[in-house]
């Protein structure tokens, strides 16, 4: 009996440490070594939401003011691409940059309706871009998002997305059985939704797909910034 004892208690200590292990921690490693001084090199990988998003220069404004120097940037994201094409050039567009960090975005491409990508796909697909950056980049970090949803495209409009929250799930799973940092934007927006009303989205996301520049200003950048640890005090 002191022996099977001993033996769960050994199972639960090796258990808690694995469940210690995957939990992102509070600050982002590239965050930490930006204080401490090191260069980091950041690389986008996404859509169009990356590729033309004020965020980008917003979050490098931020960088460029608290870290002066420390920080490249590479921009490797593509319009109206989906987490296949992520897959198919990740060792050309991330892994051989040799980044320090890498942030991916593609939920909101994968639910293009026209482009029928079953959920099975999907997973697949996120499955073998992060595990390329692992085998790769075994000491980059990975910090995946969940961008806006799209918003008052009509089934049969080239632009229209089904069940986002499904394909965005896929994420958020991916983030809880890799210890990665997930940034969800999902939820400030769908919070403007309820709060203030289609109207009030409709200002920010004039299309219904991409952020004009007040959009990534009020609600995708602070919202990164807190994830980041990078919110100015209270």
């Amino acid at each position: 009996m002191r022996r099977l004892l001993a033996l769960f208690a050994l199972l639960g200590l090796t258990f808690a440490s694995a469940a210690s292990a995957a939990a992102p921690p509070a600050t982002p490693r590239f965050i930490t070594a930006l204080r401490a001084g090191t260069p980091q090199h950041v690389v986008i990988y996404g859509t169009s939401l990356s590729k033309g998003g004020a965020w980008v220069p917003q979050l490098q404004a931020t960088f460029a003011a608290r870290f002066p120097g420390l920080v490249t940037l590479t921009n490797s994201a593509r319009g109206g691409q989906h987490s296949g094409w992520g897959a198919a050039h990740v060792d050309s567009a991330v892994v051989a940059l040799k980044p320090d960090v890498v942030f991916i975005e593609f939920a909101i491409n994968d639910a293009v309706t026209r482009f029928d990508l079953s959920l099975d796909t999907i997973r697949r697909n996120v499955d073998t871009l992060l595990d390329r950056i692992a085998a790769g980049l075994p000491s980059s970090e990975v910090i995946l998002q969940i961008m806006n949803p799209a918003f008052g495209k009509a089934e049969g409009e080239s632009a229209h997305r089904r069940n986002q929250d499904a394909y965005q799930q896929i994420y958020r799973d991916a983030a809880t059985r890799r210890g990665l940092l997930l940034v969800d934007h999902s939820v400030a927006w769908n919070h403007l939704l309820a709060a203030e009303g289609e109207a009030a989205v409709k200002k920010l996301l004039p299309d219904g797909v991409h952020p004009n520049v007040e959009g990534w200003r009020r609600i995708v950048t602070p919202t990164l910034h807190r994830a980041l640890d990078l919110a100015p005090p209270p």
